[in-house]
């Protein structure tokens, strides 16, 4: 990715924190043999009165009582867990959280996929994954006696636009980002995704929001931190060490008019970022991207007609309007597409366009 968010606590992080409770302090003590019952949930006063709403009000929704059920399925699973296996669940949901770790593929972190768990646990990956992957709903977070614990999504959403204010997507740096003044607001990406992964559903850090052609039409369910082969580096979304992606542009010829996608190299640095960089190429179709933005003739042709015609015609050296868009890039290389519309540019320059007959 091009820059990174930052991270914006927010009260929705306490549905989190439920879930710790559940994971740790019920579902891993299940082998005590103690019959589940909202008491089981002392230690949590706020999520008690969540779970006896859920498990136990004529008037609780649907969504609440399956909610409930859920949570009672897992532990009867758990029950029969030994305590090396109960270790090791604990490991892996350990390691699921820790996303800033998981991308920098660390060793020492376990990380577990539903397939992973289902090698000896197949009826229970199954039911996590009836959970997890249904944990982050409207229909769970928006029902109003866990919402008056937690908060609301589009609360933390505006929270969160009001401090990364760029506007721009960082997975792609092409695509809006809504900001404060929409009423609407963009889906959040599970990074790790909430179809492979379980435990982290609901940790916003495994949650950013992400442009629709990120979320919905390139990334989908691809695995950021697993390539063929096994593990990767990726991008942490929220990583507070800021990193810069060097873009080149190589162009065949000069003759926009006949440029095709074949036509042009994109080349991504630098080279100790060489696996992220290649799972974020993978990812979210980065080059593809890059070049159909730059065949594209509001965009690509549009930036050499600003050079050939606007500024070359009116009597000014071109090499004046890259030294005026490079102090552009600087001061913000998103605004226009200036981080792809300046090596584009380049390339134009070194192939001969800038100059020629």
């Amino acid at each position: 990715m091009l820059f990174s968010y930052t991270y914006v606590p927010h009260q929705m992080e306490k549905m989190q924190v439920f879930i710790d409770f559940i994971f740790h302090e019920v579902w891993c003590k299940a082998p005590v043999g103690l019959v589940f019952h909202p008491d089981l949930f002392d230690g949590s006063p706020e999520l008690k009165e969540v779970m006896g709403e859920f498990g136990f009000s004529a008037q609780a929704a649907e969504r609440g009582k399956a909610f409930y059920k859920d949570v009672k399925a897992i532990y009867d699973l758990f029950a029969s867990l030994s305590p090396r296996e109960i270790d090791q669940f604990k490991l892996w949901y350990q390691g699921n959280n820790d996303l800033e770790k998981v991308c920098a593929n660390d060793p020492a972190t376990h990380l577990a996929r539903y397939a992973d768990i289902a090698v000896n646990h197949k009826e229970l990956a199954d039911q996590l994954g009836i959970f997890f992957k249904g944990l982050y709903s409207q229909s769970l977070l928006g029902l109003a006696a866990l919402r008056a614990k937690i908060g609301d999504i589009d609360d933390h959403y505006q929270a969160f636009v009001s401090t990364n204010k760029t506007g721009k997507c960082p997975f792609c740096g092409i695509g809006d980002i809504k900001g404060e003044n929409h009423s609407k607001r963009e889906a959040y990406d599970h990074y790790l995704p909430k179809a492979l992964y379980p435990f982290n559903s609901i940790n916003f850090r495994n949650l950013a929001p992400a442009c629709h052609e990120c979320n919905s039409t390139y990334k989908l369910s691809k695995d950021p931190v697993h390539s063929a082969v096994g593990r990767r580096k990726a991008f942490y979304p929220y990583a507070v060490v800021s990193h810069t992606v060097e873009l080149q542009v190589t162009l065949q010829h000069a003759d926009f008019d006949k440029l095709k996608h074949a036509d042009i190299t994109i080349q991504l640095g630098p080279a100790e970022l060489a696996e992220e960089l290649d799972t974020w190429k993978h990812a979210y179709g980065i080059e593809e991207r890059y070049r159909a933005k730059i065949c594209a003739e509001n965009n690509g042709k549009y930036w050499l007609t600003q050079v050939l015609d606007e500024w070359k015609m009116d009597g000014r050296d071109p090499a004046d309007f890259m030294a005026t868009l490079a102090r552009q890039v600087q001061r913000n290389p998103y605004a226009e597409c200036n981080f792809l519309k300046m090596p584009f540019l380049d390339a134009c320059r070194q192939a001969g366009a800038f100059y020629g007959s």
